[in-house]
């Protein structure tokens, strides 16, 4: 192995001829400038040298025609000649000048390239890159890692001394970093970038590879660097800089949209033609076939609807179905108005940029109004919206614009509007706690649902398409019903209305019996609610003084009090099994007024 003096003399003993690049641009001072631009593109060059007949004129870069490229008159500019904009000082070296002395000169004029003339004929042309492609070259005989990193170099590169000086900063760097290697060159790369990872490669003597990293603001790079290492003494480091700044802008937009893509994924599986339209809406009442046709009619069209109702009436079925049948482009978008903290509305609703408050994700968000431009918003329990909030959504109503909290500018939406409440909002109105004017921007179109004791012949459509789809939903064998469960259903108030039927369905489904819902099956308020009704209509035939009933015969009032009862005490002796205890509990009656009325009405078979 050869000594590292070897190395050194081979690096002393290099010529400006040994290291230059024959592959060099000439180009006429009476060039306009547009024509050098097209020629060092096409020539894949960064700079080129002016000169006519070996006389040098100038030198020009891509550099300084960027400068131009950022003034106003640029397309003038682009017709004058080269020799207006390029570097007139020209530094020129012999081929036989020490390569090290070349380098010194570079050095001290903050130079990036020397003209290498021989006989005074221009032969080639020094840069930086050429000078630490040879240095590569040398050292790479010595360290096969090094070597492989070299190999792997594609972008900027910057090699320190073990001192943290500069000594390397290529065209790369300088494009990534907006840093001129005149500038840079000699100097400590702390002052410049106070945080980059080669600081911790020249601390530990460790190499880092591929680490995403933001030397600079505004700028990221994927970064990998090594020490370096000549016969075992440490001389530096060099770090390879791959640009991904634009990757990772493109990043924070997308993940800006992470949220409305996530929520647009949820609703596409929710919403299609079979799960939300008019026909799926189950009822043959004949209220229920006014209010649907009611709702086909407006939907086409792009007035904001009000939905009222009792909770669990089917207001989102209907809004959902209205949008369906609208076909307009973008989503809906459900938002439950009594959901969202008072504090957060309006971020929630216009969404936020950057650094809006305190906890704002640094991406920012989007809000409903954005994520529902094109379709439809649907605010359930608008009755709960606060006051200051129902002003900012007046002032989207009348102008179709938002903005987001801590933006500048404002953003043009178009969203219908679907409201619903279970609130009557002409009282809150009354009361100042719900505003006039939004009332009757949302309220162009009302659509009132009804409560399930309004429509009781849709009960058993109901029930039975909830049997299916709960039985369905868990791989479950389909029960029979018996008649008496439906009866039983059909007489109950549902003050929690369908959704309450809905929950009641999947509990007799879950406790029905040998394949049967009995019942017995029912829960303990629905029995309770109907054996109270039958005593409430006891004690009003005790009450009653006359009874209009047409034949004569249906007026003794003992002989109809009997009759009731004895129904009564069969139906609780029938729903308990026989269970006297229990039967009494659901007549509210005591168990020995119970035996009493058996055998008074000589009902032993029941005993």
């Amino acid at each position: 192995m050869e000594s590292k003096f070897t190395y050194l003399d081979k690096l002393n003993n290099l010529v400006a001829k040994d290291i230059m690049d024959i592959q060099m641009l000439i180009i006429n001072k009476n060039t306009n400038l547009s024509d050098a631009v097209f020629l060092m593109l096409k020539n894949d060059v960064q700079d080129a040298i002016v000169a006519n007949d070996n006389q040098i004129f100038g030198l020009i870069t891509i550099h300084d025609i960027a400068k131009i490229f950022n003034m106003a008159e640029r397309e003038k500019l682009l017709q004058k000649k080269v020799s207006c904009f390029m570097q007139k000082d020209v530094v020129t070296v012999q081929s036989t000048t020490k390569a090290i002395d070349a380098k010194n000169i570079m050095k001290a004029r903050k130079i990036g390239r020397l003209p290498v003339l021989e006989d005074d004929n221009l032969i080639g042309i020094i840069r930086i890159k050429d000078i630490i492609n040879k240095l590569y070259d040398v050292i790479s005989a010595m360290n096969d890692n090094f070597v492989n990193i070299l190999n792997s170099i594609h972008e900027a590169i910057c090699i320190v001394d073990k001192d943290s000086n500069v000594v390397m900063w290529d065209q790369q760097a300088e494009k990534l970093y907006g840093i001129k290697s005149a500038d840079i060159i000699n100097q400590s790369l702390k002052d410049f970038f106070p945080t980059a990872l080669i600081h911790q490669v020249m601390k530990k003597r460790e190499p880092i590879e591929n680490v995403c990293h933001s030397p600079k603001e505004g700028t990221y790079a994927i970064i990998s660097a090594m020490p370096l290492f000549i016969d075992d003494e440490f001389v530096g480091a060099v770090s390879t800089d791959r640009n991904i700044t634009e990757i990772t802008n493109l990043t924070s937009e997308l993940e800006e949209t992470k949220d409305k893509l996530h929520y647009l994924e949820q609703e596409v599986k929710k919403i299609s033609d079979a799960n939300y339209s008019f026909n799926k809406i189950l009822g043959n009442s004949n209220i229920m076939k006014e209010k649907i046709a009611r709702a086909q009619k407006v939907a086409v069209t792009n007035v904001n609807i009000l939905i009222t109702g009792q909770s669990g009436t089917g207001k989102e079925l209907f809004a959902r179905a209205i949008h369906q049948a609208s076909k307009r482009e973008g989503p809906l978008v459900a938002v439950n108005c009594s959901a969202i903290p008072e504090n957060l509305f309006e971020s929630e609703m216009f969404g936020y940029v950057s650094g809006a408050f305190t906890g704002a994700s640094k991406k920012g968000k989007a809000g409903y109004f954005e994520l529902a431009n094109h379709g439809t918003l649907f605010l359930d329990e608008i009755g709960d919206m606060p006051m200051f909030m129902q002003s900012k959504l007046l002032r989207v109503l009348q102008e179709n614009k938002i903005k987001r909290v801590g933006a500048e500018k404002d953003i043009e939406v178009d969203v219908r509007i679907i409201s619903a409440t279970n609130r009557a909002l002409e009282t809150m109105i009354e009361n100042e706690k719900f505003r006039e004017d939004l009332f009757y921007r949302i309220n162009v179109i009302k659509i009132e649902l009804p409560g399930l004791r309004e429509r009781k012949e849709d009960i058993p459509i109901l029930v039975r398409h909830f049997i299916h789809q709960f039985c369905q939903q868990n791989q479950l064998k389909i029960p029979k019903l018996e008649p008496e469960v439906l009866t039983l259903l059909m007489g109950y108030k549902w003050k929690g209305n369908i959704r309450e039927l809905q929950n009641t369905v999947e509990n007799l489904v879950v406790f029905s019996q040998e394949g049967e819902i009995r019942a017995d099956s029912l829960p303990q308020k629905i029995i309770e609610n109907q054996l109270n009704d039958k005593i409430m209509e006891l004690e009003f035939l005790k009450d009653r003084k006359s009874i209009n009933y047409q034949d004569e015969l249906d007026l003794d009032l003992n002989e109809i009090i009997s009759e009731i009862e004895i129904k009564t005490i069969k139906k609780a002796l029938a729903i308990t099994k026989g269970n006297k205890k229990q039967a009494a509990r659901l007549l509210k009656i005591p168990r020995s007024t119970l035996y009493y009325k058996i055998k008074y009405y000589d009902l032993t078979e029941l005993m």
